[in-house]
């Protein structure tokens, strides 16, 4: 349900429309993350294209997490840059635009990566993830345009509850149509890629009807490449006049490190650590796709009332929980079958974890979305999520890189407590943020940029 207080465009902000709009980006790129990241494709890599090699899959995750990792560390080099000039030139949507043709076209081309194809398999992971995650950043970057401050927790936690829905009825039809992540189902499974292309292609569609470019194209006659690296060396002098948001992304860069960990992981870990069916991976499809989208809603709402910040905080004590009954499963089933001579199987114990797991992405995400909203002044929004999306990315590079390393050392089960550490890290740094300098800090940019009448991209800022 969208704010009320955005019913009717005013004071230059969104319509109910446009932010639906918005929303539906979100709605249709989760069939990309869900599908072929976290799920499906995931899954059909590991144990089909790669397969165990005598080695109990740690080749395959190292690989899966390599592809991934150099399609975020190329995200970490570009985001910035590509956010600059969509600034400077009001270009979000044709970025935007570009982002999600690439993403598609990459996605549908999964479709021809067989048994054993492990090269192209990891080209069209790193390009189709690459454009996704560029994608991410790009929408993200319309949320401080769509809504006074106060509204922008429940509108960033609107946008992820569409999303898990979005999940949720893709996901419907893999389970329905396309079957196991298997090789004896290989025929089948592999339209996943397909599917996913043309789920996200349709379903985008309101997001360029309705979603408008507010911004003011500056001159003509300087190159991309100048414009880019000029504002990004600009944007990191700045960036001590924006002290909460700086501190803010370095404790976003751990948290989401984990994050970015059980996305790619979470559903290999229950093929190979928990050894569930097909059936209990099929109601984790949906159990994690509703109590993502109640976390992202229920913490939208709480954010508003309690804050940015201290909603991400508990978002991440939320997260060290779900960590470690991840971890615990196993063996928390054994024991209380032994001490109570029950028959519990630890995959549908797995089930109950799934629900907190659920309820931390979901809120964890949008939290996170909102409070770097907060920090941006709106003529360095695409900017300041380039350096959001910089943050994300990077955290999946170090954190997708560590786990691939240190399962093959001492396995998956064990190397999941990382988490764990990474996401107390982030709470602590967090520690230090001020929500409140922060939003000022914004606003006093914009109040100096405009009385002197300069380029909104190119104002001093305020000592």
């Amino acid at each position: 349900m969208l704010p009320a207080n955005t019913a009717k465009a005013t004071d230059g902000y969104a319509s109910r429309r446009e932010i639906f709009g918005w929303a539906m980006f979100d709605f249709a790129n989760q069939a990309y993350t869900l599908l072929i990241i976290t799920v499906v494709f995931g899954e059909l890599f590991t144990t089909v294209i790669v397969g165990d090699r005598g080695d109990n899959f740690r080749l395959a995750n190292f690989l899966w997490s390599l592809a991934l990792a150099i399609s975020y560390l190329m995200v970490v080099i570009t985001a910035p840059l590509c956010g600059a000039v969509m600034d400077y030139w009001a270009e979000k949507k044709r970025f935007l635009l570009i982002s999600y043709l690439a993403t598609v076209v990459t996605t549908g081309m999964l479709y021809f990566v067989e048994p054993g194809y492990v090269v192209i398999g990891l080209l069209l992971i790193v390009l189709s993830n690459y454009a996704y995650s560029m994608g991410e950043s790009f929408i993200a970057s319309f949320l401080p345009e769509l809504g006074p401050p106060q509204s922008l927790g429940k509108i960033s936690g609107f946008g992820w509850a569409l999303g898990y829905i979005g999940g949720l009825f893709a996901a419907g039809f893999t389970l329905v149509v396309l079957g196991e992540a298997s090789e004896d189902n290989f025929e089948r499974i592999r339209w996943v890629g397909p599917f996913a292309a043309g789920f996200f292609l349709i379903t985008a569609i309101p997001t360029f009807l309705w979603l408008k470019e507010r911004g003011t194209p500056q001159p003509r006659g300087v190159s991309y490449r100048h414009i880019a690296l000029n504002r990004v060396t600009t944007t990191f002098h700045e960036l001590r006049y924006f002290k909460d948001l700086t501190v803010f992304l370095i404790s976003l860069l751990f948290s989401m490190a984990g994050v970015y960990i059980i996305i790619a992981f979470a559903f290999i870990y229950g093929a190979q650590v928990i050894g569930w069916d097909e059936s209990v991976r099929n109601i984790m499809f949906i159990i994690v796709q509703i109590t993502a989208a109640a976390g992202a809603l229920g913490f939208g709402w709480i954010q508003d009332q309690l804050g940015a910040k201290r909603t991400y905080q508990m978002t991440l004590a939320l997260w060290v929980l779900a960590i470690i009954a991840i971890w615990a499963t196993p063996e928390v089933t054994q024991w209380v079958n032994g001490r109570f001579d029950l028959q519990w199987q630890a995959q549908y114990v797995f089930l109950v974890v799934g629900c907190l797991a659920g309820l931390s992405l979901g809120s964890s995400q949008s939290a996170s979305r909102a409070l770097v909203g907060l920090f941006s002044p709106l003529a360095k929004s695409a900017e300041f999520f380039g350096f959001w999306g910089l943050a994300n990315k990077l955290a999946g590079v170090l954190g997708i890189v560590m786990l691939g390393v240190l399962q093959t050392l001492i396995g998956l089960q064990a190397s999941i407590l990382l988490c764990v550490a990474l996401f107390v890290i982030a709470m602590l740094i967090c520690a230090r943020v001020n929500e409140r300098r922060g939003r000022e800090a914004a606003l006093a940019w914009e109040a100096n940029s405009q009385s002197n009448n300069n380029n909104a991209n190119e104002a001093p800022l305020p000592l």
